[in-house]
């Protein structure tokens, strides 16, 4: 049965090949002040930068330049946002770049007006904000984290060791994002196919919980056969416009708090995955891709229906004459065989772990209660053990 749930989603998207001349339309709801704040030198290269700045003096606005945002933003680049939002006293925030570019924005925003340190009071003690928000923009151009329509903040804090998500309230959400999908046509392919196992177990962690018949799960199937495809589209041609398209709808919806409405949800893959990226500032896909199987294998016994229902609907496993665990165990290896022909991590060592880092990654794994079977730390090792 569907639990009990309230749903409100308050971003504006514009999506297609014209979506940045809304920009236009967006801009003057906000004041005169604009903190710009975006990655390295990419957004200059491939001519986005300059369509953005034109946007924005065109529309009258003052631009506070704030570049150098990392994949896996700090909690040191944190800080000196707040500081400089604050400092300028800007109106609002307009992010150019992937989820990390967003999320960071989001952080500066909930932050800049806090007196303390934000990465202790948002991402250490999960507290929500109770002083001035600064309004989000988002111009999207590298597709995975579903950051663009969902209130999700990701920080990395290199001396703590600990990767942490604060998801915050829609009051944090952006107030507008620009979808283009040329926008992500330059991405190198690792970038890309990271971003595409991102989509993929955004909607995992949500569709193993639960063995209901929902709505959601029945979206959450149809949005991964959607990436299946267009990702093996997308990987031979990276300038196919339809399988782009089709890669960057589908973030959006893997991850803005639809499809995990009246579900429990696991995201101990993004837990695992996390603590990895603290350890090694990996990029953030590869650590979900390089340790999925090994954690679903804990699960399947646990959550056996779901994973019959995951072969069979996603990956059109034939069942007849086979038992359950089978149908569930060729699903998995379905899923592995996908993952290597797309080309991302399946394993750890790729990514710089080491054994002697397993216990302090398992130390710094939130475990969570929302999967068919909750890890102990121990088990955390385990996985990451079969996951070199």
């Amino acid at each position: 049965m569907i639990g009990n749930f309230s749903y409100s989603n308050p971003t504006k998207l514009y999506f297609g090949e014209n979506a940045l001349d809304y920009l236009d339309t967006e801009l003057p709801k906000y004041g005169k002040k604009i903190l710009f704040t975006y990655g390295g030198g990419s957004i200059k290269k491939n001519g986005i930068y300059d369509a953005v700045v034109d946007a924005l003096k065109k529309n009258g606005k003052e631009i506070v330049e704030l570049p150098g945002v990392m994949p896996n933003p700090t909690s040191e680049k944190l800080i000196e946002g707040c500081r400089l939002a604050r400092a300028e006293n800007v109106d609002f925030i307009l992010a150019v770049g992937g989820g990390s570019a967003i999320d960071y924005a989001k952080g500066v925003s909930v932050g800049a007006w806090w007196d303390g340190d934000p990465w202790e009071k948002y991402y250490v003690k999960m507290e929500e904000p109770a002083n001035r928000i600064i309004p989000v923009g988002a111009v999207l151009t590298m597709v995975g984290t579903g950051s663009e329509m969902n209130g999700g903040s990701v920080i990395t804090n290199h001396e703590q060791k600990l990767k942490i998500g604060h998801v915050f309230g829609e009051e944090v959400f952006p107030k507008f994002a620009v979808l283009n999908p040329r926008f992500t046509f330059t991405v190198p392919k690792r970038q890309m196919v990271a971003g595409i196992y991102d989509i993929f177990n955004h909607i995992c962690e949500q569709y193993f919980s639960g063995n209901d018949d929902s709505a959601s799960d029945y979206l959450a199937e149809g949005l991964m056969r959607s990436v299946i495809y267009a990702s093996r589209i997308a990987v031979k041609n990276p300038e196919d416009y339809e399988a782009r398209s089709n890669l960057m709808w589908d973030a959006t919806w893997a991850l803005n708090t639809l499809i995990g409405r009246g579900k429990s949800q696991d995201w101990m893959v993004h837990m695992i995955g996390q603590a990895v990226g603290a350890y090694t500032d990996a990029t953030h896909g590869m650590t979900l891709s390089a340790v999925s199987l090994a954690y679903y294998k804990t699960q399947i016994d646990a959550g056996l229906p779901k994973f019959v229902r995951f072969a069979k609907n996603v990956w059109d496993i034939c069942a007849d004459g086979k038992t359950d665990q089978t149908v569930a165990e060729e699903g998995l290896n379905a899923m592995k065989s996908w993952m290597q022909e797309i080309g991302v991590s399946l394993s750890l060592a790729e990514l710089g772990v080491t054994p002697d880092m397993f216990e302090g990654i398992a130390g710094a794994t939130f475990i969570l209660d929302g999967g068919y079977k909750v890890l102990t730390k121990d088990e955390v090792i385990e996985v990451l053990k079969e996951s070199m």
